[in-house]
């Protein structure tokens, strides 16, 4: 294995975060900035003065602002593990119910002085696995019954290796910290959205009335006002935009992280690389809602795979990534059969009979 390449692999990709996370704050003062822009805009008497008044509001918006984010924050660290369990219809299990996956996960816990995460599983017959929990007290893997049924012990160890990684960089805590950045940055282009909506109709109903004062009250002022509001709501749709790419971007950055650091433990790359190509034959899960879909260990799709929409890096992508600096060998695609009528979703709570293949090829 090329001990020095992953290393350097794992470096690069660190230094990627730290720079991915601090555009958030960066985005946050963007939106006070646009906050700061509607405030004066009505009393502005240029634009150019109502560029530096709203720059001058910032301190007064930015506690807000925060106040908000911090109220997202608790309730997300309060309900998170919860609403994921309800969402993906994950059970826990114990070491009497799924021996073989207790063994390979406190194994890997042994080796690096971690504590035992939480066990549960999907009873679908997908194969897939996430890591969730915001602290590695409270952490937590998932994995389902088709991963357990058609990984062997090499490639399941590879696989649980990958989600342990991503306990023990607090990967699902950077998830939450993306999501309510996101979110509190994309909340008021979403408002403005649905203002501008209700106004549009109110402005439809009392149009006639109306013409006859706004065209006596015209002047300069209004003109400046009208930009600083277009300027404002541009702000706010380019933030919002920028905060679901640095989200993405995120998401794909520390799935690498989280190969790199699946191979660290195991020092098995070819078991990860195999376990990738038996997982992307069939790793939908189309019932599970989006928040749930980023966390899993494969979730590129069809469509979005190298899109910045893309919560995770392309296959091939990773595939090559552990090859050349992991020095991992790719046996290729796995070579399955496609029977002739295929479920339109997966069965609610049966796995695949050993002797007949149900995935498709992906």
């Amino acid at each position: 294995m090329r001990a020095f390449g992953l290393k350097t692999w794992i470096w690069n990709n660190g230094w990627k975060t730290a720079l991915l996370l601090a555009g958030f704050p960066f985005l946050l003062l963007l939106i006070c900035f646009a906050f700061g822009l509607l405030i004066v805009a009505d009393g502005a008497p240029s634009f150019r003065q109502g560029l530096r008044d709203a720059a001058h509001i910032i301190p007064a918006v930015l506690p807000v602002v925060l106040a908000v984010t911090a109220i997202w924050f608790a309730i997300a660290w309060v309900w998170n593990q919860r609403i994921l369990d309800l969402l993906s219809g994950a059970h826990p299990v114990t070491r009497a119910e799924e021996p073989r996956l207790w063994n390979a996960v406190e194994t890997l816990c042994i080796s690096r002085g971690l504590g035992m995460p939480r066990l549960a599983v999907i009873e679908q017959p997908a194969r897939n696995a996430f890591a969730s929990g915001l602290s590695r007290t409270t952490g937590a893997i998932t994995v389902t019954r088709g991963l357990l049924e058609a990984l062997d012990d090499r490639e399941l160890t590879a696989v649980l290796a990958h989600e342990l990684t991503h306990i023990r960089n607090g990967d699902a805590r950077l998830a939450v910290v993306a999501a309510v950045f996101a979110g509190v940055i994309s909340l008021p282009g979403e408002l403005m959205v649905r203002a501008g909506r209700l106004f549009g109709q109110a402005t439809t109903t009392t149009g006639s009335r109306g013409s006859s004062r706004s065209s006596s009250k015209g002047d300069g002022k209004g003109g400046g006002a009208i930009l600083l509001v277009l300027l404002a709501l541009a702000i706010m749709l380019l933030t919002w935009a920028l905060a679901l790419a640095l989200r993405f971007a995120l998401s794909r950055n520390r799935e690498f992280l989280a190969d790199a650091g699946a191979v660290e433990l195991t020092q098995d790359p070819d078991a990860l690389i195999a376990a990738l190509r038996k997982v992307a034959a069939r790793a939908e899960l189309p019932r599970l809602p989006s928040q749930v879909q980023a966390m899993l260990l494969e979730s590129s799709g069809e469509t979005l795979g190298r899109s910045w929409l893309a919560t995770h890096p392309p296959l091939d992508e990773r595939i090559a990534a552990l090859v050349r600096y992991a020095g991992g060998r790719d046996s290729g695609p796995v070579s399955v059969l496609v029977p002739d009528s295929p479920p339109e979703a997966p069965m609610p709570s049966a796995a695949p009979p050993s002797g007949s293949p149900w995935w498709r090829q992906s």
